[in-house]
């Protein structure tokens, strides 16, 4: 192998270099020395001498004397077993026990501001090598620091749940310091307090705040039992809180089971489980979000249509209602009967829409619901009456769209006032169903296939129809088309409305849920 400088060592492509051209010009074999060999250069060489740190124990003895305590304590300690031996009594070490002591439990607290749990160590000699002997007192050797660390998706997990506006607690029964620290890694904040605030009365104040407030605004507890589990739950219940517990030993079962959700995860206890409501299968706690924005997308489903049937119901009895009353004209019932079983074979695609989860954790808001369906029903109601005017008392149609008048036949106005119906009344679940605007918020394919197709019978029905049993005649594409135009003109102020309604009863908050 040819001599290559440190210029061109990069450059050299060692998976093309032989093995055993290596071997010879590093002048030894692949199988190594052989033991006659390695004795030989044993007693030739030595051992390879390793690098020895030298450390004078008194400087070692200063050392650990000089924290946790002050030198000042340190030498009055000294001071006192001097005078003890001059008084002809023997030493007294307690003060030295003392530091040490302290020694140990700063030791414990520093791996606890570091997340580290404290393991002591010791040893015991027994002479008898029994495992039954006495044998001699136990001797204190050191402390071993574990880390229990987190699962692998907690941080995340924590952070989404956050996002969603889930507040997060840690109840645990490590030290303060340790929770405070694993508080930090995980981003769940430090504002921890130890289970002895939890102890007091039920009215008592901690820091200023009720302890019910202070166990609300908490971001964790340390050192806590399970009775301590239990109570916070409680407590937190008391408030009107939705309570989600994890856990997954026997001291959490208490918890567990007083908890609206209980959660025992993969490894948990059979007491854990037995206690829970919901027990995972598999390592990881992200399924625990995924179940949360799946809830919210089945109760925003919900919600989308309970709005919608409100709407609707007094969008129909309304708008008919005035109708009948001002013109006295009598819409047919058959007509009813076909814009409902249309209308129900749309919503059935709603249970397979895309809805977009709520932000922030919803709930059942009546006056809202019925707000909106209140105030969108209304205003269809009115946009029929006003449809109704326009066609059977003035030249409105005719003159923006050149079709012909219909105002002297009461069939064709039947088929129009049918068709208005329809289009604007399914329309309506695309605002029901959307927090935006209706046009941003792309809604399923099936509810899109489902509308077209209902309102492609609904069209052919008033161009084409010739229904004497239900008084209905067909007025053509040229109205078809009109009325067309015009629900989508009279559809847009739907989304304002319902922008308004919500901004009046929430506030600005629900502008800020919008652009989420």
């Amino acid at each position: 192998m040819a001599s290559v400088s440190l210029e061109d060592v990069q450059s050299v492509d060692l998976s093309k270099v032989p093995v055993e051209e290596v071997f010879q010009t590093l002048k030894c074999d692949r199988k190594g020395l052989s033991s006659a060999e390695g004795e030989g250069r044993l007693k030739a060489f030595g051992p390879n001498k390793l690098e020895e740190k030298s450390e004078s124990k008194l400087l070692k003895f200063l050392g650990f004397m000089w924290n946790p305590l002050s030198w000042v304590m340190e030498m009055a300690a000294i001071m006192a077993i001097a005078l003890a031996n001059g008084g002809g009594r023997p030493p007294d070490w307690q003060d030295f026990v003392g530091i040490a002591e302290k020694k140990v439990h700063a030791l414990i607290d520093g791996y606890a501001d570091r997340g580290l749990r404290s393991l002591g160590v010791s040893y015991q000699q027994v002479p008898e090598r029994n495992k039954d002997g006495a044998g001699d007192p136990w001797q204190f050797i050191g402390l071993l620091p574990l880390f229990d660390p987190p699962r692998h998706d907690s941080a995340e997990t924590i952070r989404r749940a956050q996002h969603l506006g889930v507040n997060v607690k840690m109840i645990t029964g490590d030290q303060l310091a340790i929770g405070k620290e694993t508080g930090r890694r995980l981003g769940m904040g430090t504002n921890m307090y130890p289970s002895t605030t939890l102890l007091g009365d039920k009215n008592s104040t901690v820091n200023g705040m009720h302890i019910d407030e202070l166990i609300e605004k908490a971001d964790g507890f340390a050192g806590v039992f399970p009775e301590h589990k239990y109570e916070i739950v409680k407590r937190l219940q008391d408030r009107k809180h939705i309570c989600g517990m994890t856990g997954d030993g026997v001291n959490d079962a208490p918890a567990l089971k007083k908890a609206d959700i209980g959660i025992a995860v993969d490894d948990a206890t059979d007491a854990a489980r037995s206690a829970s409501d919901i027990v995972l299968t598999e390592p990881g706690l992200s399924v625990i979000v995924s179940a949360v924005l799946t809830s919210r997308s089945i109760f925003q489903r919900m919600k989308n249509y309970t709005i919608y049937a409100v709407s609707i119901t007094i969008r129909i009895v309304l708008g008919f209602l005035l109708i009948a009353l001002i013109w006295k004209f009598d819409f047919a019932p058959f007509m009813v009967l076909i814009i409902a079983i249309l209308n129900d074979g749309t919503i059935m695609t709603i249970s397979k829409d895309r809805v977009k989860p709520s932000p922030t954790p919803d709930s059942w808001k009546l006056n809202e619901i019925f707000a909106t369906g209140i105030v969108l029903g209304t205003y269809m109601a009115l946009v029929t009456a006003l449809f109704f005017y326009l066609a059977h008392d003035t030249d409105f149609f005719t003159d923006v769209f050149g079709v012909m008048s219909i105002k002297e036949n009461d069939r064709e106005l039947m088929a129009a006032l049918y068709l208005q119906v329809s289009i604007i009344s399914q329309a309506l679940i695309f605002v029901t169903r959307s927090r935006s605007w209706s046009f941003v918020e792309r809604p399923g394919f099936l509810l899109l296939i489902a509308f077209f197709a209902a309102q492609l019978v609904a069209t052919s029905i008033a161009v084409y129809a010739d229904w004497e049993f239900c008084r209905m005649q067909g007025i053509g594409w040229g109205w078809g088309g009109a009325i067309w135009v015009f629900s989508v003109v009279t559809y847009v102020p739907l989304d304002v409305l319902k922008f308004m309604i919500r901004y009046a009863l929430n506030g600005p908050a629900s502008a800020n849920a919008k652009a989420k």
